[in-house]
């Protein structure tokens, strides 16, 4: 089955054309630099790009891919959760390719779909799974982690279709925080990525050997068992040890930065690593994978952090083959929606597809 798939759910214009789990293209304009000036996503400025970009991205795909849209099998978009006039962009144009090719539509949940991008497999894989059944595979039920500039949840999949979030963050995502971070040592924004490079500059010089001149708290001490993240106070804590250190030398030390990059890094990790391994020991019963998925999910450090813990746990960790598909991607898109087509009610004919409507706040666990 080739689905070509788009996603315009925050500041990416991506589109990609998949078959089955296989991954034929995935193309992906962002606009972060764009935003970088705000310190954020600004809306507005995103739907206007998405508009100008989403011809082009579509159309590389296609191209990218030796496909033609005629002879495509379905139609597959993000409705949800994202940001409004950005989701629409991507709505509208699936729908209009939707009713033009005659092709029928599936809507699908941008969580969900990261949930499964560890599943994916490039173009050139040799195990096609046409004969691939999930429900019998033994991977269900198992968990997902999604840590991204928008969602930190952990989540329990019974089967496709069947979430429970167990874990969910209750302030900043985890990307998000360690943006904001990144943005207080003076790293610039989108920080996540360099703020992981400033991490690993501390980890491999010498002061790795030392004590640490600056700690900061770990977040929910002693509170692992209400399933919540938190990372607002974290960032408050940085915010006070930067004030405090401009206050007393003038301005930070390349020293303190990596130093400081180190400490907020670990503490952001640890406390992430905590709360997934309390509530693994303490499900009612067995699970075999964690999914892994997300921008931070890309990194080098949190994938070791994780590694080790699954390890203590007995369970295998998922994570996507490229780190591509770690960050808002269409192919997840895709491949998600290929997973859904087991549930023909998750297939949208043609003729009602303009029913189909942006839904912001979509959580995973609505998804039928």
């Amino acid at each position: 089955m080739i689905i070509l798939a788009i996603d315009t759910s925050c500041d990416e214009t991506a589109a990609a054309v998949t078959e089955e789990i296989r991954i034929l293209s995935n193309i992906i304009w962002s606009q972060a630099s764009l935003h970088a000036k705000f310190g954020g996503v600004y809306p507005t400025l995103a739907k206007r790009m998405h508009q100008e970009r989403i011809d082009w991205v579509i159309g590389k795909a296609i191209t990218n891919s030796k496909t033609q849209i005629s002879s495509l099998d379905a139609v597959a978009v993000t409705i949800g959760p994202g940001l409004a006039p950005a989701l629409e962009v991507g709505i509208k144009y699936a729908i209009k390719l939707t009713k033009k090719y005659n092709k029928p539509l599936i809507p699908v949940n941008h969580v969900e779909g990261h949930l499964f991008s560890p599943l994916a497999r490039p173009k050139n894989s040799q195990s096609p799974i046409s004969n691939f059944q999930l429900p019998t595979s033994k991977l269900f039920p198992c968990l997902g982690l999604v840590v991204s500039g928008g969602t930190t949840q952990l989540i329990l999949a019974k089967d496709l279709g069947k979430y429970k979030i167990l874990a969910n963050t209750i302030d900043d995502a985890l990307g998000e925080a360690l943006d904001k971070g990144a943005r207080l040592l003076g790293l610039g924004y989108p920080g996540g990525a360099v703020l992981e490079k400033i991490a690993r500059l501390h980890n491999v010089s010498a002061k790795q050997f030392q004590e640490n001149t600056y700690s900061l708290p770990l977040p929910m001490l002693g509170r692992e068992n209400e399933g919540k993240f938190s990372y607002s106070g974290l960032k408050t804590a940085l915010a006070r040890t930067v004030s405090k250190i401009k206050n007393q030398k003038g301005s930070l030390s390349k020293s303190d930065i990596q130093e400081l990059a180190s400490t907020y890094q670990d503490v952001a990790f640890s406390h992430l690593i905590r709360i997934i391994s309390n509530t693994i020991y303490h499900l009612p019963f067995t699970i075999h994978h964690l999914l892994v998925s997300g921008g931070v999910a890309s990194n080098l450090t949190l994938r070791k952090k994780i590694r080790k813990m699954a390890k203590e746990l007995n369970i295998t960790p998922l994570f996507p083959y490229s780190k591509k598909l770690c960050t808002d991607n269409a192919a997840m898109i895709g491949v998600c929606a290929f997973l859904k087509t087991k549930r023909p009610s998750a297939i949208i004919k043609p003729k009602l597809a303009s029913k189909i409507d942006r839904a912001p706040k979509f959580s995973i666990e609505d998804v039928l």
